[in-house]
Formats: C-alpha cells, structure tokens, sequence
C-alpha cells in the first residue's frame, strides 16, 4: 500500500480491514457480504486479466509467418511468466499431465498477482483527491475468506483428479499400510491434506496483510511524533518513516510476485503429487517382476 493512502485514511488500518457496500444478508447464523471493496477489487483483477492480457499476448512483431510467432510489448512479459511456469513449474511437478492443468496454474499465478499488485494503488486517495469519499481498494489476498476460496478449489483440483485419473490408486494411498492400520492411517492422511490447504491459505493472506500492517505502524509513529515532539522533531520523524515505508513498498512489489510463484508452485506440487499416485504404484507392483525375471 502506498504512503500516500495510507497518510490520507482517517485510521491507518482503513486499507486492511474489509468495507461492505450496503447491508449484510443474514442467513441464520451467518452474515455474507454481498458486495464490498475487496470483493470490488478482484473484480478488478478479473475483468483486467481478461481485457488485457489476451490483447497483449496478440499483439506481435509483424504480420509476415516469423513474426506473428514472435510477440511484443507485454506480451513477451506474459509470455515468458507463462513459459517459465510451464518449464520450471508443472512440467516437473505433473509431467505428462502438465496440458490438463497448465491453465489453472496460469490463471491461479496471474490472478493472484494482479490481486497483490492491485492492493498497492492508493484508490483511496485517489477519489479523495476529487472529494469523493469511496472505500474502494484494498488487497483481497489479505483477506482470509479469499485466499481460503483459492485454497479449496486448489482442494478440489486435488481430489477430483486424484480420483479421475489415479482412481482407487488414489484412495488406496491413504492408507499406505496394512489394511488392520487404516484407523490410524487414514485420519493422519486426512489432516495432512487439510495441512496443506491450510499452509496454501495462510501463507498468502500472512504475508500480503503483514506488510499492510507493518506500514500502518510506521506510518502512525509521524502523528504520534508530531504530538510529542512538535513541528521540528516530527518532521524529522516523519522523513524517517516515510523514507522506510518507501522501502517496503519496494519489498511488498517483490512480495507479491513472490507469493503468486509459491501459491502456484504449491499447487501444482500438491496437484501433481495427487495425480502420479497411481504410477508410484504400478512401479512398486512392476518391480518385483522384473527382478523375478
């Protein structure tokens, strides 16, 4: 988040705690938002994704049968993020599977991005720029509920697929035991997989709210400098504070590519570990009959 929202919320948490737009449904014990800033914001994220991202990876050098392979301007960005994802990421993680999951993998790695990137314009500021007072902005990734969504449906590619193609391979790996053991196995095999979906949601709203807040801490040290210190002293603190705030905005850009590679990385490794069970076990079965041979 950028210096200036955050010196312009009237509370230096404004930018991190979620703003319903309009009431909230009750239904029964629980209340949905329906619409908020941080729901406004993926869709943001969304409908920038798919305007622009198939309008820079179109876009080529020429129109003769070289260059229209080649591409231009962004596209070669997206084009070597989706290539080294292909490479470096699914291919060693699913080998022959990497075609039936490779755009759930782009798609989860650019949404996630552009959700982290987005959270660093200052909205907020901007419309008051105009007098305009609209909570809209905001990091949905910091937000438990939606990382914990991309957490469950990266579950879903997990165990529906697991079953499609490994099938009782699949079910069979959660008891990898002997049959008598299957009470004890079987729950501890559940939990690790729960484990692992709580690591995939934990880990990105962690680390994109952690920043936020460090940066409202700092920021609220130049008011707090003023009231103690006065004009002078305050001042002083305040380019201190400003001057490291700059510096983490720099590390959060970073931050945020870096948590859309884990998240990505980790769901293909959980993916492709889901979908390989049933070849580790036609290699242990095919094993003892080659050394019979």
């Amino acid at each position: 988040m950028t210096v200036g929202f955050l010196l312009a919320s009237a509370s230096p948490l404004d930018h991190v705690v979620q703003h319903p737009w309009g009431e909230p449904v009750v239904i029964g014990p629980f209340t949905l938002t329906l619409l908020s800033n941080q729901i406004a914001m993926q869709f943001l994220a969304a409908a920038l994704l798919a305007i622009f991202v198939p309008r820079a990876v179109r876009k080529t050098r020429g129109h003769d049968e070289v260059a229209r392979l080649v591409p231009s301007g962004a596209g070669n960005f997206f084009e070597g993020v989706c290539q080294f994802l292909r490479k470096q990421v699914a291919e060693p993680a699913m080998g022959q599977h990497t075609d039936r999951f490779i755009k759930y993998i782009w798609t989860a790695f650019f949404f996630i991005l552009f959700s982290n990137l987005l959270g660093l314009v200052p909205f907020d500021a901007l419309f008051s720029l105009f007098g305009l007072k609209v909570h809209l902005g905001g990091t949905p990734t910091g937000n438990i509920w939606v990382t914990a969504t991309l957490a469950v449906c990266t579950l879903v590619m997990i165990v529906v697929n697991g079953i499609r193609i490994g099938g009782t391979a699949y079910l069979a790996h959660f008891c990898p035991g002997p049959i008598w053991l299957a009470p004890l196995l079987v729950p501890v095999e559940l939990i690790g997989l729960t484990a692992k979906i709580f690591a995939l949601s934990v880990r990105l709203f962690a680390n994109m709210l952690a920043g936020h807040v460090l940066l409202a801490v700092l920021l609220s040290f130049v008011a707090a400098a003023y009231g103690a210190l006065g004009v002078v002293g305050g001042f002083l603190v305040g380019l201190t504070v400003i001057a490291g705030s700059v510096a983490i905005n720099m590390l959060e850009i970073f931050v945020a590519f870096l948590q859309a590679f884990i998240f990505t990385f980790l769901t293909a490794l959980f993916i492709g570990q889901a979908v390989s069970v049933h070849h580790e076990h036609g290699e242990g079965h095919a094993e003892p009959a080659h050394e019979h041979g």
